[in-house]
């Protein structure tokens, strides 16, 4: 699907705003004093975050190790499919480790939920995990974020690492497509 040039996108969070709560979110983690702290992004749509809040880890004198996980629940649609696939695993080992899972947006809490609980069995001194944006009206199954950047409405939002069908996700804002 490619997007046509003249879709409007109106902004929900700026650049700007992102930024502050980086800043914010990095304090916060930087106050709870993690040991040996591993920072594990879920690509694809959080890796602008997972970036931007890792240069803020740095600024407060944090100096994590960074891991992806690629997990999916969406394929190619705007909606969970119910089904969390594991795409990409971590390459070491979280025993003992604090892990700061990172994503981009807890909706229906499955993906969180199935990284968790994996990061937990697999013998995690803490699990804590960090959403961009949070829709809590729409969530199927008993999890709770540690740290937000944003409430988001309910609505489909795209830019800042979030796409629609692999496009948009350059954009430096939160938004949402209008036409």
């Amino acid at each position: 699907m490619v997007i046509p040039a003249e879709t409007r996108i109106r902004v929900l969070f700026d650049a700007a705003t992102i930024a502050a709560r980086n800043r914010e979110i990095a304090a916060e983690v930087a106050a709870s004093k993690p040991v040996n702290l591993l920072v594990a992004p879920v690509l694809k749509g959080s890796f602008m975050f997972a970036a931007d809040l890792l240069r803020e880890l740095h600024a407060v004198g944090l100096t994590p190790q960074v891991e992806f996980l690629q997990l999916s629940s969406y394929g190619a649609g705007v909606s969970s499919s119910g089904q969390v696939t594991m795409l990409r695993d971590l390459e070491s080992s979280v025993k003992g480790r604090d892990v700061l899972l990172v994503d981009d947006i807890l909706e229906s809490g499955r993906t969180l939920a199935y990284a968790k609980d994996l990061l937990v069995a697999r013998g995690a001194r803490s699990v804590k995990c960090c959403v961009l944006l949070e829709k809590p009206t729409k969530r199927a199954v008993n999890v709770t974020p540690d740290l937000v950047g944003f409430h988001c409405p309910d609505v489909f939002v795209v830019g800042y690492g979030m796409d629609v069908a692999h496009s948009c996700r350059e954009l430096p804002y939160v938004g949402v497509i209008e036409s």
